[in-house]
């Protein structure tokens, strides 16, 4: 019996833990589709008894506050989409060059930009917001975007996969005349798609799911993200619908969950896999 309990009690653990972070999903999706009153009853039914979209086409129009929300969903994937390719871009040039380029203090610099994860953002933010006012640039892309391609995380997750990355492959390329881009280009890049896949994951999860900065960072409603339009949108006549509320939730936890979805297989594969095919 000894051999069976270890694998019992991790099938126990699991479960726990998935109806722990699943429950809360079910259940704004459940209020989502309930009406008004149905919405504020204290019964904890999950399926609703009259189920309704009329939430959503209350959500996606504009409700009763006439917003724009598909405007902030295009703001969201935007801002989303163009910082995941700078952040990569970035962060795999940074960490090809400390890897295997002859770069000065180049120990120096890796240390830095690592200690730069140790300090909190909320130490940054008062800073960040006056360096990007007194440049006019709140309330545009730019305020939304740049503050997100200076990540230290990217650059130490590539670095430590191309350390680890055997010397012969290069210089077996260098034999058969590839230059350094060549081998960036051609070899490494390839090589760390699961790398690669989790940093574009994640940072697409982050700067999606942010909700300080793009709140500070805009001033209209036409630049406002999916984020900070839902923290207006409970100001407003949505603050005594929960039902409204947990379907303008749920719609802007979908691009999240596809992204995650599509990209799972390589998110895994870079967590378990250690070796170079």
């Amino acid at each position: 019996m000894k051999k069976y309990i270890k694998p019992i009690l991790s099938i126990i653990i699991a479960s726990v833990l998935a109806v722990v972070f699943i429950a809360p999903l079910l259940w704004m999706v459940s209020i989502s589709f309930k009406d008004d009153v149905e919405a504020i009853l204290p019964n904890l039914n999950i399926i609703p008894d009259h189920p309704t979209v009329a939430n959503y086409v209350n959500v996606l129009t504009g409700g009763d506050l006439n917003v724009p929300i598909w405007r902030w969903v295009f703001n969201s994937l935007f801002v989303g989409v163009v910082t995941t390719v700078l952040v990569v871009a970035i962060d795999a040039l940074a960490a090809y060059g400390l890897a295997r380029l002859d770069v000065p203090f180049k120990n120096v610099i890796l240390a830095m930009i690592v200690g730069t994860m140790m300090i909190p953002s909320i130490v940054w933010f008062l800073p960040l917001y006056a360096e990007f006012s007194k440049l006019q640039l709140i309330d545009t892309y730019w305020a939304l975007i740049l503050p997100y391609t200076s990540g230290a995380f990217g650059v130490f997750l590539l670095y430590q996969f191309f350390t680890s990355f055997p010397k012969e492959i290069e210089e077996a390329a260098y034999l058969d005349g590839a230059n350094k881009f060549q081998i960036f280009y051609r070899i490494l890049l390839p090589s760390a798609k699961p790398a690669l896949w989790t940093l574009a994951i994640l940072t697409f999860m982050g700067v999606f799911n942010d909700f300080v900065w793009p709140l500070y960072a805009t001033n209209s409603d036409e630049m406002r993200t999916l984020t900070a339009g839902i923290a207006i949108m409970t100001q407003g006549s949505y603050v005594n619908s929960p039902n409204k509320m947990m379907a303008l939730s749920t719609i802007a936890t979908i691009p999240v969950l596809l992204v995650f979805l599509i990209g799972q297989k390589s998110f895994v594969k870079a967590v378990t896999q250690s070796g170079i095919k």
